[in-house]
C-alpha cells in the first residue's frame, strides 16, 4: 500500500481537487494513513504520467485555476489489482513508543511529560474522530465504519493505558523518595 493505492481509491468516488484529496487524508483517514501535500501532489504527477488519472484545469473568476484529477480505466484496473493483492503486514511505527521504550534512559519528569503529551494528543484524535462520526457515518459503507470503530476504541484503549502506565510511573517516583 502506498499514497498512489490510496489516492486511486478515493477517485473512485469521482474526480477531486488536489486540496479535496488532503481533506479526506485529514478526516477519516488520517487515523490509519496520512499524506501531506508535499507527497499528495508528486503523487498526482506520478499517476498521471502513467495514465492512472487526468487533469482537467478548471478556470475560475478572480480566483487561480483548480486542477480537477480523475481516475481512468487503467487506474481503475490498476486500484482493482491492488485490492486482489494480499494485504501488507501492517507497520506501526511511533517516535513516542520508541522513546518510551528507552525512557529509563531519561529523566522521569521528562517521560511523564511525554506521557502525558500522548494523552492529549490521543483525545484530541478521539474527539475528532467521535465528532466526525455523525457527519460521515451516513455515507459510510459497512467496512468504512468499521475502520472508524477500531480507531475510536484503539484511541480509548490507548488513552486508558496511557494514563494507567503514568500513575504507575509516578507512584514509583514517588515510592523511591
Amino acid at each position: 500500500m502506498n499514497s498512489q493505492d490510496v489516492i486511486l481509491g478515493l477517485l473512485l468516488d469521482g474526480p477531486k481537487t488536489g486540496y479535496e484529496i488532503k481533506h479526506l487524508f485529514e478526516s477519516p483517514l488520517s487515523f490509519f494513513f496520512d499524506a501531506s501535500f508535499g507527497t499528495i501532489y508528486p503523487t498526482l504527477g506520478k499517476l498521471e504520467k502513467a495514465g492512472y488519472i487526468v487533469k482537467e484545469s478548471v478556470v475560475q473568476d478572480n480566483r487561480p485555476n483548480k486542477n480537477v484529477y480523475s481516475i481512468t480505466e487503467a487506474g481503475r484496473e490498476r486500484f482493482r489489482q491492488y485490492l486482489d493483492s494480499p494485504p501488507e503486514k501492517e507497520a506501526y511505527k511511533s517516535d513516542f513508543m520508541v522513546r518510551l521504550f528507552f525512557g529509563e534512559h531519561q529523566e522521569r519528569d521528562t517521560v511523564a511529560a511525554w506521557i502525558r503529551q500522548a494523552i492529549e494528543q490521543t483525545k484530541t484524535e478521539l474527539h475528532q474522530l467521535q465528532e466526525g462520526k455523525a457527519v460521515w457515518k451516513p455515507e459510510m459503507s459497512p467496512s468504512q465504519l468499521i475502520c472508524l470503530n477500531l480507531g475510536l476504541e484503539l484511541n480509548e484503549v490507548k488513552i486508558r493505558v496511557l494514563e494507567e502506565g503514568l500513575a504507575q510511573l509516578l507512584s514509583a517516583d514517588q515510592a523511591s523518595d
